[in-house]
């Protein structure tokens, strides 16, 4: 468990809450959809002091901001990500994403390849993997007015045990930290902004490209993953080149809260200090 001060910075007029780490060579964490940067929070203390290692909250999630009328696609947050390593001067880093993060990933290493070193991408979204079937309900316009906030948390509990192979590891709490954001009004209309913009255009553009990727990949992938099946990561990993595909055996989509101790030993062989 880590315990670092939430940090801000102001981005094309609002505010993006990031955790930081360390000194040295940058890598930057990016969760995914309905998580925050609290997904690496066992991930983090693990990493070596000798890496920069900083966990933004994308923007309409977590601590950041949640304006009405953004633009929260995963290109935009691609470019979102892009200010944030500029406004913090770092000129390249390496980057670490699961779950619809790791769409921003593939887009940043597609669009912006001078600004990632070594990429790995943990249960991604790829290709037409996404949106998932579960969610489809909740992207029609409105759909948020069938939900009070205690049904539709309600509901999400029922929902994130799904993504664990042993359902001890998304407890009451856990699922409490997740939910915390959306657990208002404001915030569950947030999130339902975030469903309608889970749209695979961007991952399908983008497909025939990953195949010239030159940074050097991994790529995680739980062996039980009913959200992100298993078969897209065989797939990703014989469109990257110089990849690298890692199974999990026996766990799920939350791959950081079943196993973090196995996810970081793996980020810090391929990664080095």
């Amino acid at each position: 468990m880590i315990d670092l001060d939430t940090r801000y910075l102001v981005i094309n007029g609002h505010r993006i809450a990031y955790i930081e780490q360390g000194n040295g060579t940058p890598l930057i964490l990016i969760h995914g959809i309905p998580t925050s940067k609290q997904l690496w929070r066992h991930v983090m203390p693990a990493l070596p002091a000798t890496r920069r290692v900083l966990a933004p909250d994308l923007l309409n999630y977590g601590e950041s901001d949640k304006p009405l009328d953004a633009n929260v696609s995963i290109e935009a947050q691609s470019r979102m990500i892009v200010h944030f390593m500029d406004a913090l001067k770092i000129d390249s880093a390496d980057i670490v994403a699961h779950d619809i993060g790791g769409g921003v990933a593939q887009l940043l290493a597609v669009n912006y390849p001078e600004r990632v070193g070594k990429l790995v991408l943990i249960d991604s979204v790829c290709f037409d993997s996404w949106p998932i079937p579960e969610f489809l309900p909740l992207l029609q316009p409105g759909a948020e007015d069938g939900f009070s906030t205690d049904a539709f948390i309600a509901m999400m509990r029922e929902f994130m045990p799904q993504g664990v192979h042993d359902k001890s590891a998304m407890s009451d709490d856990v699922i409490d930290l997740y939910m915390a954001p959306w657990s208002t009004k404001q915030g569950m209309s947030a999130l339902f902004r975030n469903f309608r913009r889970l749209n695979p255009e961007y991952t399908q553009a983008i497909g025939g490209e990953l195949k010239h990727l030159t940074q050097p990949t991994l790529i995680i992938w739980a062996e039980n993953d009913v959200f992100q099946k298993p078969e897209y990561a065989t797939v990703l990993h014989e469109t990257i080149p110089n990849s690298r595909l890692v199974w999990i055996k026996q766990a799920g989509h939350w791959l950081m809260e079943e196993r973090a101790d196995e996810v970081s030993a793996h980020l810090i062989e391929f990664l080095g200090a």
